[in-house]
């Protein structure tokens, strides 16, 4: 599905990262070479919604599903063994009925008679057909494939997956016969390589002869099924070998086309045009007004000892000693621990995880490590990143709490390991039961829900433990000033920064940094194809803590000179506030780019993308309350307070 890297050296390498990215392989998969005539294995994956305007689906079906009745092996098809990130993301790979040999064309080959197919099930045939279901194959690894055409370039490239069939009118047509065109690469007589497949399938009302062998036509006419209990089906097939120039190391190249980079380089410029926006604000704050505020609250302090000194000497009044103002009014409070400490450090505590998890995972994409030929590379990575990094979010959380006076440390252990991990895998549970209800093959198996749980339960829950321990045996982290006992009175404060109004204003330019790329990302996730971008998205992460960064930091310094010290939970929400407006700009989407008419695939899909709006809400949410915590740090440690 997604594959990402990382930023190749600085600039530059941005756009040339997508086309190495493409042909990096895993190291330990090798290509496969066979000789003429050698049989090359033909699996069949799942089905999945296919469209190039509008999904009106996100069920996906077993390719061996009863009710499509497609033609088995003769023994029955073997499962292929698959890696847990193909298994979440629904990939159901098995063996099939095709028979395929090296070089060696075949021309309308029998594959099976299906002699009666139900009435609810060529319903049932008929109804995916209209939704745009595409069969998926895979051959040596790579999807089969249909063609489209760039108008942009008049560039043949590949989007993965084939028709089951197409709507004449308003009558749908089963495709029952394909033409299997594989591209080969000739390394010597006898060592060949696989580099591409395409698939071409067509409708045919093919009948068999006497001795059970089909009667091919070009002439037949569509293929309707009636539905009325009396539907059979010749299904046939050619293989067609074509020789190609094209080297296996970039065989990828046509699935990772790009149909307009130009749109890409224009939301990455919009990202940094944004940041340098923000980094001039911060600069002139830090420079000029922080700069002059600490340089005329340390000249005070200075002044007010040496009339403390002459008064002792020449007992004179101090009536006109300066008092504080502006932020540095709010020295004795902008420390006071906040409300609900302890979720606060629980969610910082797993954002700092998701952080974390998301850039290694970035680097490992654009090395070359998850590339497409490792089918679900991404997904498993990502799995085990997060386990991992338990240990992170436990430390930072543990200290976070601490800071705030928190005593309750084994409670704050035990929701660290337990609160957030807990919600993805109950969540993802819930929408499991849809999935199985549906009877579709992206229900994840009992199986694999009990190895997540166990890899929780072996990875995530000691190291979240041990990372918690170590951080709460680390002294205290002392704030730079003291906190007063009795909280100050906050003035009234204008009505752009009162809570709400502030955290939806701040939320709005993360999101405008990363929103166009959002785009391709929910095409990727909804339209089942490859995200390519990867190198754009490794640079919008980067602007996006940025971002979140920045304008924490400005929020926070204008709250502060308007004597509000209530910081901690408003910093943390007006980055987070970017998780709502991706959930917003989701329901555009679905009104949008989506035709979807039944209950259960509209509950998954925003279920799905509650799930998603949450992740980046607690990972945006941290960036924002660890830069403004460092800022607050920073600036009143600069300064002489009594």
């Amino acid at each position: 599905m997604v594959i990402k890297p990382s930023l190749r050296t600085l600039g530059l390498a941005c756009l040339g990262s997508l086309q190495i990215a493409s042909a990096f392989y895993l190291p330990g998969v090798a290509p496969q070479d066979y000789a003429p005539g050698n049989n090359v294995p033909l699996y069949v994956n799942s089905l999945t919604p296919l469209s190039n305007q509008q999904v009106k689906s996100v069920i996906s079906y077993d390719y061996y599903y009863d009710r499509f009745h497609f033609c088995r092996p003769e023994n029955g098809p073997q499962k292929q063994s698959e890696s847990l990130g193909s298994v979440l993301f629904g990939d159901r790979i098995f063996t099939s009925p095709f028979q395929l040999s090296m070089a060696k064309n075949e021309t309308c080959k029998l594959l099976c008679h299906v002699k009666s197919i139900p009435k609810e099930d060529a319903a049932f045939i008929n109804e995916r057909i209209i939704d745009n279901y595409a069969v998926n194959m895979v051959v040596d690894g790579l999807p089969a494939a249909h063609e489209n055409l760039d108008k942009n370039t008049g560039e043949i490239y590949y989007n993965i997956g084939f028709d089951l069939g197409y709507v004449d009118g308003k009558t749908p047509s089963l495709n029952n016969h394909y033409d299997i065109n594989i591209y080969y690469h000739e390394r010597s007589s006898t060592k060949f390589r696989v580099i591409g497949v395409v698939v071409k399938p067509s409708s045919k009302t093919t009948q068999l002869d006497t001795k059970g062998q089909p009667i091919c036509d070009k002439t037949n006419h569509g293929l309707y099924l009636k539905a009325d209990g009396t539907d059979s089906v010749v299904y046939t097939y050619s293989t067609i070998w074509h020789p190609s120039s094209t080297a296996w190391a970039t065989r990828w190249d046509s699935y990772l086309h790009i149909l307009d980079p130009s749109i890409h380089w224009f939301s990455l410029v919009n990202s940094i045009v944004i940041v340098l926006f923000l980094t001039g604000m911060v600069a002139m704050i830090l420079l000029r007004a922080l700069h002059k505020d600490i340089s005329r609250y340390n000249a005070v302090e200075a002044q007010v000892n040496i009339r403390y000194r002459a008064v002792i000497n020449k007992r004179i009044c101090l009536e006109d000693v300066q008092e504080d103002y502006g932020w540095k009014l709010v020295h004795g409070d902008v420390f006071r621990p906040p409300s609900h400490p302890m979720l606060l450090a629980v969610a910082v505590g797993s954002g700092a995880q998701l952080i974390a998890m998301t850039a290694l995972t970035l680097v490992f994409a654009i090395l070359g490590f998850l590339s497409p030929s490792n089918r679900g590379s991404l997904a498993t990575v990502t799995v085990v990143f997060f386990m991992v990094f338990s240990c992170i979010s436990g430390f930072t959380s543990a200290r976070l709490y601490k800071m705030n006076g928190g005593e309750q440390w084994k409670l704050n252990i035990i929701l660290n390991a337990t609160l957030f991990p807990g919600i993805i895998i109950g969540f993802l549970f819930g929408l499991n039961f849809f999935l199985i209800g549906s009877h579709s093959s992206g229900a994840v198996p009992f199986g694999t829900m009990m190895a997540i749980l166990g890899l929780w339960a072996l990875i995530s829950l000691p190291l979240s433990t041990a990372g918690s321990y170590y951080g709460l045996r680390k002294p205290r982290i002392e704030q730079p000033v003291r906190t007063n006992q009795i909280p100050r009175q906050i003035p009234d404060q204008p009505t752009y920064l009162r809570s709400l109004p502030s955290i939806f204003m701040g939320g709005i330019l993360p999101f405008g940094a990363i929103f166009i790329e959002l785009y391709y990302i929910m095409n990727s996730i909804w339209f089942h194809r490859i995200y390519y971008g990867i190198g754009f998205l490794f640079l919008v992460f980067g602007v996006l803590i940025l971002t979140c960064s920045q304008v924490t930091i400005l929020m926070c310094y204008f709250h502060l000179c308007n004597e509000d010290y209530h910081w901690s939970w408003r910093a943390f929400l007006t980055s987070g506030a970017a998780g709502f407006y991706v959930f917003l700009y989701s329901i555009l989407y679905y009104l949008t780019k989506l035709d979807i008419n039944s209950i259960t695939s509209t509950v998954l899909y925003f279920g799905y993308s509650t799930l998603i709006s949450v992740l980046l809400t607690i990972l945006t949410g941290s960036i924002g309350y660890l830069a403004c915590l460092l800022f607050l740090r920073k600036i009143f440690g600069s300064i002489k307070v009594d």
